[in-house]
């Protein structure tokens, strides 16, 4: 149970392994990870948590969860440079706290990334339909939505009377294929997907620097109603802990680790970098929108189309051309964020059936593609049927929840090796140890507690699951090849 996967060996292995194809510079996982995190925070979770909880110090709430962040980030820096293999945390875990936490935390990341997926897919669906509205087009919401809804006040399910909803299905299908025929054409996809995002979010920025009414920055920080959250510092922090969510991504990074030509030295630019850029453009992003229009106008599905709206009322001139710029670069944006975390989940199970965990379906790599295509085949099919199925909510607080606890133990691992193994040469170390990974633990705990009770629930028996199908396979099996390496 606490066998650990020794990281002398593991560092051999990255350094002999020639099954993926290592191609990804900087600058590449870098996009990787822009492409994960910038979405459905930016173009949806701002302006309704500044509408119900932060006000304009919405942009705070961005700094604070991003600081919580950079904690995490920088432990995921540490062990990416120093083991620069598939797996991400799960390989973390593995040579430093077991075998058990190993699979702890491996079956957790299937709530971060698979669900992440299907998440993100069911808000791109929402952009498509409403897009494809304007120009036009209807789809049937019958064909549009979940035929499940799920109601927390009264802990029920109902029917939604829709039957499938297959814009969601669909995109991971189509992107699922793309990653199957090849990490590089993913990640030339990924870049160009990045750079048009980037750009629509910097178009937004310019041009509504220009409309901006600070008038509508005062109160910066509305008073408190009274009431724990709702405004005042508190609902500054209490939008901290929503827009988390929009943070989720930067660490799918490190699952590519074994795809970049210069892990050691690219693997934390990728990381950090990405994540420094990702809250820059957050915080403008926040102080423009929130300076355009009166933030309680902004609590809708769309806040920056509400905003371009205003824009056009205090300009006279029409501005469709930015309005459907700002819903295309959101519909680029998300492709790319279920992209990056479709890519991430086939490599946990490689990871995983290379240590006798999974069984070997999940380790094969295509040979003309150098791709782990049946685990990515896999991954993409459930995630399609997950993201017609079931509604938003229900999926976004499962990922939150799952992205928590990956933190958390990888901040709590990057101490326990930096005692067990003093000697390993680390090119790049995590600033004011053990401070940063401690502060890291206890941002992602705080966090985590702050979550409904049904959330919890369901990762409890989530994970109660996981253990039963490590108990009938990946113990033994895990072991048995554990000691074929050792003899």
């Amino acid at each position: 149970m606490r066998a650990t996967k020794s990281v002398d060996e593991l560092i051999r292995e990255a350094q002999q392994t020639q099954e993926l194809r290592r191609v990804l510079g900087p600058a590449n996982l870098v996009a990787l990870g822009i492409g994960a995190i910038i979405g459905a925070g930016i173009f949806v979770l701002t302006g309704q948590a500044a509408a119900q909880y932060a006000g304009p110090a919405i942009a705070l709430s961005f700094v604070i969860s991003g600081i919580g962040c950079v904690f995490a980030a920088l432990c995921y820096a540490e062990f990416a440079s120093l083991i620069p293999i598939a797996g991400s945390a799960y390989t973390y875990a593995y040579a430093t706290l077991g075998r058990f936490f190993a699979w702890v935390i491996g079956w957790d990341l299937l709530l971060e990334y698979l669900f992440g997926a299907s998440t993100v897919a069911v808000g791109w669906s929402g952009y498509v339909v409403s897009w494809l509205a304007d120009i036009g087009v209807h789809i049937p919401r019958e064909w549009a939505a979940a035929p499940l809804a799920y109601d927390p006040k009264v802990h029920q399910w109902t029917s939604t009377g829709a039957i499938f909803n297959l814009p969601a299905a669909l995109i991971i299908v189509l992107l699922t294929v793309l990653l199957v025929l090849g990490i590089r054409e993913s990640a030339t996809f990924n870049n160009i997907i990045v750079l048009v995002k980037v750009g629509v979010i910097v178009l937004f920025i310019v041009f509504g620097a220009a409309y901006v009414n600070v008038a509508n920055w005062l109160p910066f920080i509305p008073e408190n109603t009274g009431q724990f959250g709702h405004y005042g510092w508190s609902g500054v922090l209490r939008g901290a802990g929503v827009i988390f969510f929009a943070y989720i991504g930067f660490d799918a990074v490190s699952t590519a680790a074994q795809e970049a030509r210069n892990p050691q030295r690219d693997m934390p630019i990728g990381i950090i970098g990405s994540l420094g850029i990702s809250t820059l453009l957050y915080i403008l992003v926040a102080l423009v929108m929130t300076g355009v229009v009166d933030y309680r106008q902004l609590g809708v599905p769309d806040p920056m189309a509400v905003a371009v709206n205003a824009m056009q009322s205090a300009s006279g001139e029409p501005l469709y051309w930015l309005r459907h710029a700002i819903k295309l670069g959101a519909i680029a944006g998300l492709s790319s964020v279920i992209l990056v975390l479709l890519l991430g989940q086939p490599r946990i199970f490689y990871a995983m059936a290379k240590d006798g965990l999974l069984p070997p379906f999940f380790s094969h790599v295509h040979k003309r593609f150098r791709t782990p295509a049946r685990a990515t085949l896999l991954t993409g099919a459930v995630a399609a049927l997950i993201a017609g199925l079931f509604p938003i909510g229900i999926l976004g607080e499962l990922v939150s929840i799952g992205t928590l606890l990956a933190f958390t133990i990888v901040s709590i691992a990057v101490i326990v090796l930096r005692y067990q193994r003093p000697d390993l040469p680390r090119p790049f170390r995590v600033p004011l140890m053990p401070v940063v990974p401690i502060l890291g633990a206890l941002v992602s705990l705080v966090q985590m507690f702050s979550l409904p009770l049904d959330t919890w629930i369901r990762l409890l028996g989530w994970m109660a699951l996981g253990l039963l199908l490590y108990a009938v396979y990946g113990r033994r099996h895990g072991a048995v090849l554990q000691r074929q390496r050792v003899s």
